[in-house]
């Protein structure tokens, strides 16, 4: 029997389980695939928005030689914070659903194909919200060409390459698939960049549209995908745009199939779990931490905010066991 399973080993996951280390316990954490999953699948020249102080965790400086650290920079660090922590961590372990009993909770996971079941008193979920991308719905988003997440842009050098979306994602996969000579088109349904996109990129995405380098179609809706077009329509004038390649950057969500599974109540129609102050939901001692919490609002958490969830849940489950014994 575990004191505390955590669902999740990105950053928010991770803090938590430094600070139920710190409070005294030893947490173990289950995660569908490698420490900082979502930030090992995020574009390999990816720069965080946040500065280093902003993302450290455990009370551990985040060592960088630029101003914005850099993705290896983040991998490195939160990896070896695993290390230091001596942190237990069964990666490649994803969990297939929780089941709730009046004195545990059984955490149902495969691993290499093998089923096992872990008992625990307390649980947290911390699953982040980038492995489930928004779907645009429409005909062909579901084709081999068309993709929700980017790596690099090598493979896509001097190709007809169709963007969908305008915010940071969609503008940094535009600026990098420029600089190989791709042919970009970003197709955006508003008529200009929202204010979040991040400062230092902005000018660039605008002299880029400006040179021609990339060709921008505002308020421009996408009604299908073919095997080499994109179909839009633009102020009532529908038309074709050749595409190779599609990125449809629409951004991503939690999945909180597993809270509700587990019983957990949402706020009225949204994937809001209801929690309280201490971060435990509506199940006792069944607890969220990081985006997972904001459902389809996720501009709402990041890692600055998420990776505090930590210490008011090992407060919480401290101050329980107190109460208890």
């Amino acid at each position: 029997m575990e004191d505390v399973i955590i669902i999740g080993a990105g950053p928010c996951g991770l803090s938590t389980a430094i600070e139920l280390k710190k409070t005294g316990y030893n947490p173990l954490i289950l995660e569908k695939g490698c420490i900082a999953n979502s930030i090992y699948h995020f574009p390999l020249g990816m720069t965080f928005f946040s500065s280093p102080d902003k993302i450290e965790i455990g009370d551990v400086p985040f060592p960088t030689v630029h101003e914005k650290p850099t993705r290896q920079e983040g991998l490195t660090y939160y990896r070896r914070l695993s290390e230091h922590f001596q942190l237990r961590i069964h990666p490649y372990q994803p969990v297939d659903c929780i089941k709730v009993s009046p004195q545990h909770f059984e955490v149902w996971t495969t691993y290499r194909g093998k089923k096992q079941i872990f008992h625990s008193k307390n649980l947290v979920v911390s699953t982040g919200y980038y492995g489930k991308a928004n779907l645009l719905n429409i005909p062909g988003e579901g084709l081999p060409h068309v993709n929700h997440y980017f790596r690099e842009a090598h493979p896509y050098a001097g190709r007809n390459v169709v963007v969908i979306g305008g915010k940071n994602s969609a503008v940094d996969i535009a600026l990098e698939l420029s600089y190989v000579r791709a042919k970009v088109t970003m197709v955006y349904r508003k008529s200009t960049f929202q204010s979040s996109v991040k400062a230092w990129v902005k000018p660039l995405i605008e002299s880029a549209i400006a040179s021609g380098k990339v060709k921008m179609f505002w308020q421009t809706e996408v009604d299908e995908i073919t095997e080499d077009e994109v179909l839009v329509h633009q102020q009532g004038e529908k038309f074709q745009i050749p595409a190779e390649f599609v990125f449809a950057m629409t951004g991503y969500r939690p999945d909180v199939t597993l809270l509700q599974r587990a019983g957990v109540q949402f706020h009225p129609q949204s994937t809001v779990p209801i929690f309280s102050e201490s971060m435990e939901t509506t199940v006792p001692n069944l607890y969220v931490a990081g985006v997972v919490i904001c459902g389809d609002e996720t501009s709402k958490v990041f890692i600055e905010n998420g990776r505090l969830h930590g210490k008011k849940i090992a407060k919480a489950i401290k101050q329980r066991e107190k109460i208890m014994d």
